[in-house]
């Protein structure tokens, strides 16, 4: 079988991979289209790295099976490694030597031609903001210079697909930017899978996401699919003055689904929600209506005589919350008593 342009990017099926009698990856299946980029989260030890590797052909799986751009990973794993760009966590380099020296190396194993290896190191070193730290020497770097050459490396030969494990750890805010905005250029000319535990970079820089734990997989959907999935509602952050009662009234008009919750630490009930001492008080609005409703909830309280509004806030649950849910649900159905 050759690469076939119409097949996707990764083909994945029932794979598994066990140590010694340990499962690190159990039965877990995704399938990933050409041109996506995809992030791939879990907990340390969930089954990430291991997963990883299998897909680039640097570790056999154990049963299952994989196809890059429709190539068998188990079967022509060589070719795979053609086609493949991969950035491992603990991105080895050679100490001693220079980064153009480096990249121009892996270039030439990667059978770049002459002709177009210098314009295109040029170009990768630019886009990866390494052309002024060309001449050093590798082992000089920091280690946030260090991670770029990695995925400068990864880029170079323009593979199809990119595998990076952790790109953007040791990086400051400001090579976070560049690392991000990098990543998105590739969209719909590369396929990217990335493994972070900086959540907010994988919800910003990603199409959908897939969430391991104990090697198996828990979820897998857009951001926006998952939260309806694991978190199921809409909220809305309130801060007005005046009768409450009014307030929920109001909001029956727009929908009965709406409830009023305390924010954290302010316990139930009217007496309890946080009031300020110039009679404005904060409130959470959750409803179960993926629409979205705020235009139509400040219409109606600020129409109303007896309620006075300062502030109104969609609030979204971030990635993180959903990680946290989809990981502890994967917990508690192993973890649940079987039955009698």
């Amino acid at each position: 079988m050759t690469d076939s342009p119409s097949a996707p990017a990764f083909e994945v099926s029932e794979l598994v991979k066990s140590y010694r009698g340990i499962t690190a990856v159990n039965k877990i299946s995704f399938s990933v289209a050409r041109g996506e980029i995809i992030g791939f989260l879990g907990p340390n030890g969930a089954g990430k790295s291991t997963t990883m590797r299998i897909l680039t052909g640097y570790i056999p799986a154990t049963s299952g099976t994989v196809r890059v751009c429709g190539i068998p990973v188990a079967t022509r794993a060589e070719e795979v490694k053609r086609i493949v760009g991969y950035m491992p966590e603990n991105n080895p380099l050679p100490e001693d030597m220079r980064v153009s020296e480096y990249l121009y190396y892996r270039g030439r194993l990667k059978e770049i031609p002459r002709s177009r290896l210098g314009p295109r190191l040029d170009e990768v070193l630019e886009r990866c903001d390494l052309t002024r730290v060309r001449h050093r020497i590798l082992g000089q770097l920091s280690k946030g210079n260090r991670q770029r050459v990695g995925i400068a490396e990864a880029i170079l030969a323009e593979p199809p697909v990119i595998i990076m494990d952790e790109p953007t750890i040791g990086l400051d805010p400001h090579q976070i930017l560049i690392v991000r905005d990098l990543i998105a250029s590739l969209r719909g000319r590369m396929t990217v899978i990335i493994s972070s535990h900086i959540l907010p970079e994988i919800e910003m820089t990603c199409d959908r996401v897939l969430i391991i734990n104990r090697g198996q997989l828990v979820a897998q959907g857009t951001p926006s699919e998952l939260r309806r999935e694991f978190l199921g509602r809409t909220r809305y952050l309130v801060e007005y003055a005046g009768d409450s009662a009014l307030l929920a009234g109001s909001l029956r008009l727009i929908d009965p689904t709406l409830q009023i919750e305390s924010p954290p630490g302010e316990g139930t009930g009217e007496a309890s929600r946080a009031e300020s001492p110039d009679g404005f008080r904060k409130v959470f609005l959750t409803t179960r209506q993926e629409s979205d409703q705020g235009e139509s909830i400040i219409r109606i309280l600020a129409a109303q005589p007896g309620i006075r509004l300062r502030s109104f806030t969609h609030s979204h649950a971030s990635l993180e919350d959903v990680f946290l849910a989809a990981t502890k649900r994967s917990w508690d159905i192993v973890d649940s008593p079987l039955p009698r």
